[in-house]
């Protein structure tokens, strides 16, 4: 078997593997990036991040045709349609055009694209099982960019048509007429958003107490208000234990409760690291209890020339935490200064409204003893919110009560995805509470609500 040299191979091609391949050819690198599916963008563009939104924009036109056009005086013709296997190829076309974009971005950059399984197979040494037969790479430097898969749930049997993952719940033929929904997180809420919108009812199921376990509290319980005036029904605090086909449906039994039946079980509780089936005894790395793979702060595994970032390490299991992974990680290896910011990486639920967030939250300072104060603004006092009918929801700002320093900002409202960046932006930069509220915003926009919100923190909000 001949060998094929590279100075570095990156397995995985999903948005840290092809970002890191990308940035290290543009850094002058030979690179080859392995990966199994027949098409680039991993998990997020693929079957995650960029089919949902798809959907979730239509399913939204297609809500807001049915019982939102009256309010701006639109009056159509006759009853609003679905054609769902239109929506379909639409989310299918969107995933389409930007796997073929990522193909030409490794070919503008000569990036080597190799399809097939790929593991470590000793020091500098990669083995790549594809479909025309095996190959082996050789480079100095390897970086180990899997990705993750849904987390199963004990006691529930995933058969992948009645009870199933995020997967196939982006491809249903139908809509369900009962949906029920384990996990109250990101993608649990976007799904279960997306089929309510069609027609779906749902019924989501949450152990904890609260939706969105990790986010702010308050911006959490002011989020589940919302989606339950919008059709959504929850029962928090229920442990799942159970959950599968049954006859033309499914059941889903919960501790101290009445077993819920439905037509379909949407299984949302998480992801873990892909990081079996790696070859990394090949080279004596080990993985953590939670699968993951143990690095310093350069992306360094302990084994000479191996490297990981994204879902396949430490922290939030983010697209955009991967990509600002993978370039410090290649900007490293090519003996520049690569750097993330963990504190300043933004975190968004592209519900309606959306929920974003940044930095610490209330619960988290309390929890460190850190004096803080407090700045919020309503959407509802915004004039831009007024105008386009999204008067729901706030924004929230944190900020060290000595210094004024950003420590957090959270907030649930219309374009929260979006709105979340300026504050991601300042705290990069370190900014205070007061930088924000003296910098100009235009108006009439939602970014007012908050530059608004940042003149509560000191008391001076102006327009409530």
């Amino acid at each position: 078997m001949s060998v094929q040299e590279h100075d570095l191979v990156v397995i995985g091609a999903g948005p840290g593997g092809y970002v890191a391949a990308i940035r290290a050819a543009q850094l002058g690198m030979n690179v080859a990036c392995v990966e199994r599916e027949a098409r680039l963008g991993g998990t997020c563009l693929r079957i995650g991040c960029i089919p949902s939104k798809a959907l979730l924009e239509s399913s939204e036109k297609y809500a807001e045709a049915r019982k939102g056009f009256p309010r701006h005086g639109i009056k159509l013709g006759g009853e609003v349609g679905l054609d769902l296997a239109a929506m379909m190829k639409r989310k299918d076309d969107v995933v389409l055009a930007l796997t073929k974009g990522v193909e030409g971005l490794f070919r503008k950059n000569n990036v080597t694209r190799v399809v097939g399984h790929g593991r470590l197979a000793g020091p500098g040494r990669v083995v790549v099982e594809g479909p025309d037969g095996t190959v082996e790479l050789a480079a100095k430097n390897v970086v180990l960019a899997p990705g993750s898969v849904s987390a199963p749930l004990r006691g529930v049997e995933i058969d992948g048509k009645t009870v199933v993952t995020s997967t196939e719940a982006l491809s249903f033929d139908a809509v369900p007429g009962h949906l029920a929904v384990i996990g109250a997180g990101a993608i649990g809420l976007e799904l279960g958003t997306v089929w309510r919108r069609l027609g779906a009812k749902v019924t989501v199921l949450e152990y904890f107490d609260r939706i969105v376990p990790g986010l702010d509290l308050e911006i959490a319980v002011e989020a589940l208000k919302i989606f339950k005036r919008q059709g959504l029904e929850f029962r928090l605090g229920a442990r799942v234990l159970a959950a599968r086909a049954d006859g033309d449906g499914a059941v889903v039994e919960a501790e101290g409760a009445e077993p819920l039946r439905c037509d379909k079980v949407l299984v949302a509780v998480g992801r873990m690291p892909a990081t079996k089936d790696l070859g990394l005894e090949t080279v004596g790395i080990a993985t953590d209890g939670k699968g993951r793979i143990e690095i310093d702060e350069k992306f360094r595994t302990n084994a000479a020339g191996v490297y990981a970032i994204g879902d396949a390490v430490r922290g939030v299991m983010l697209a955009h935490k991967a990509e600002e992974e993978a370039v410090a990680c290649v900007e490293g290896i090519a003996g520049q200064f690569g750097h993330v910011d963990y504190d300043a990486i933004p975190a968004i639920v592209y519900t309606d409204p959306e929920i974003a967030s940044v930095g610490k939250t209330e619960e988290d300072l309390k929890a460190a003893g850190v004096e803080y104060k407090v700045g919020a603004f309503p959407f509802i006092a915004n004039g831009r919110a007024r105008a386009i009918g999204a008067t729901d929801g706030k924004a929230k700002i944190l900020a060290d009560a000595r210094t004024d320093r950003i420590l957090g900002v959270h907030i649930v409202g219309a374009r929260a995805g979006d709105l979340i960046a300026e504050a991601a932006t300042a705290m990069a930069f370190k900014a205070s509470a007061e930088d924000v509220a003296r910098a100009c915003h235009a108006h009439p926009t939602l970014s007012e609500v908050v530059k608004e919100a940042a003149l509560g923190v000191a008391g001076r909000s102006i327009h409530i």
